[in-house]
């Protein structure tokens, strides 16, 4: 092998490694920035559950909390640029595929432009709030206003529906598989140690769990809404979070789905640590 091959080789070799580095930091900022959101959710959910409603329990109250605080606005600012990691993580495994044998599965990579081009929207919400927006309002007007202009729609009502069966689904998916423990494939689960595991299991189980529950609760309103043709049926994360109060188990059952979203905050936390990437 002569000179001019190993210097192309090593030339190759570094700027895969550089990619790596850069990939693996926009993973785990990412999973770190959807870490603090869910779990200042849950924290918000938590007050509503013991009588205080001043916030709304949704990314619009979490960004409200944060920005209240000193260094606010740096936070939230590092919170966008969180985000946006997650974004491109996702963007990255949707062109290249991602870690493990199916990473490059099209299954797979048509979940992670989804996921990108969700993640990018969260993204821009967050950093035009910490530019000074404040968007359009809560989750539950943009709920509302959404399913309005839907059901608006020639086959508004199959529109609205579908994608309320759609959430109910996916609500579902998601808490089997945290209860299936299906994140396992993607943890480092030798660098942990037993309590560690465990703790990421508690977490990962009942957030994963509680996080399918809110998923599957907003898709029933949507299909509710979609039956009667009631737009103002729908719901958004806040007011999602405030029906499970209003069942036969009162506010002990929201303070449990509230608790489940800091979990899920926490779990991220740990996937930022520990996830192959």
């Amino acid at each position: 092998m002569n000179a001019g091959s190993v210097a192309r080789n090593g030339e190759i070799g570094a700027r895969r490694a550089a990619t790596g580095s850069a990939r693996e930091g926009a993973a785990r900022a990412g999973l770190a920035a959807r870490g603090v959101i869910y779990a200042l959710v849950g924290v918000l959910a938590l007050r509503i559950a013991f009588g205080d409603s001043g916030r709304q329990a949704d990314r619009g109250g979490a960004l409200e909390e944060i920005a209240s605080k000193p260094f606010g606005a740096a936070l939230l600012w590092a919170l966008g640029a969180g985000l946006v990691g997650m974004a491109l993580w996702r963007l990255s495994e949707a062109v290249f595929g991602g870690a493990g044998q199916d990473g490059g599965a099209v299954g797979k990579r048509l979940m992670a432009a989804a996921r990108c081009v969700f993640y990018g929207f969260v993204a821009y919400s967050v950093l035009s709030f910490a530019a000074g927006s404040r968007g359009s309002g809560s989750s539950d007007k943009q709920s509302r206003d959404v399913t309005a202009k839907a059901l608006g729609m020639p086959g508004g009502q199959w529109i609205v529906g579908t994608a309320g069966v759609g959430l109910v689904v996916a609500g579902v998916w998601i808490a089997a598989r945290a209860v299936m423990r299906k994140y396992h494939k993607h943890l480092k689960l030798g660098e942990m140690s037993r309590r560690v595991r465990r703790a990421v299991d508690t977490a990962g189980v009942g957030g994963g769990a509680a996080r399918g529950a809110v998923f599957a609760a907003t898709g029933a309103f949507a299909v509710r809404a979609a039956v009667d043709y009631e737009p103002d049926k729908a719901k958004g994360m806040d007011d999602t979070l405030r029906s499970f109060a209003g069942t036969p188990m009162g506010p002990w059952l929201l303070v449990c789905v509230a608790l489940g979203l800091v979990l899920f905050g926490l779990f991220s936390f740990a996937m930022a640590r520990w996830r192959r990437v």
